[in-house]
């Protein structure tokens, strides 16, 4: 499967009516740079983290960019096994992205929910949620209920938790 493409990702928003708005800046590779280039992008900066288990399973946690994440805690707090960051190998495998781009719009390339999207449950309280469209040059704006939307129709339902 060719993983999708920001064009790809803009015209199933289009298909769901969401109405992101993307604004373009230098790439963004941690949050330290994201913080020089989002300027006036209004709303939650994010990050997320690229997760694996010991048992095998794969995680995408959404938090704010500035939430701190206890990889020791979030087992218990997600029900999953031991945590380990996910390679660059097997984040291209299953999101189809590079290091970098990590974003929960990359799911539109996982159809066989291999998966599990967290979601911090005070991030999904805000009014204006932003990600990257699958690269870290760009960024879009849209709303928790239409992140939502974006993620039942790919299939991935999420947990939301307060992290």
């Amino acid at each position: 499967m060719t993983a999708a493409t920001p064009d790809d990702l803009f015209a199933l928003f289009d298909r769901l009516d969401i109405r992101a708005v993307t604004h373009r800046h230098d790439p963004a590779f941690t949050v330290e740079e994201g913080h020089r280039v989002w300027g006036s992008i209004p709303g939650v900066h994010c990050k997320n983290l690229f997760l694996k288990d010991g048992k095998g399973w794969l995680w995408l946690v959404v938090a704010p960019a500035d939430r701190r994440i206890d990889l020791k805690t979030l087992p218990g707090r997600i029900g999953s096994a031991r945590l380990s960051f996910g390679s660059a190998a097997l984040l291209a495998e299953v999101l189809g992205i590079e290091p970098g781009s990590v974003t929960p719009f990359a799911v539109i390339n996982d159809p066989g929910h291999r998966v599990t999207v967290v979601l911090d449950a005070g991030m999904m309280a805000e009014e204006r949620i932003n990600y990257h469209p699958l690269r870290n040059d760009m960024t879009s704006t849209l709303s928790p209920a239409e992140l939502l939307r974006f993620l039942g129709h790919t299939g991935h339902m999420p947990l939301l938790v307060e992290l």
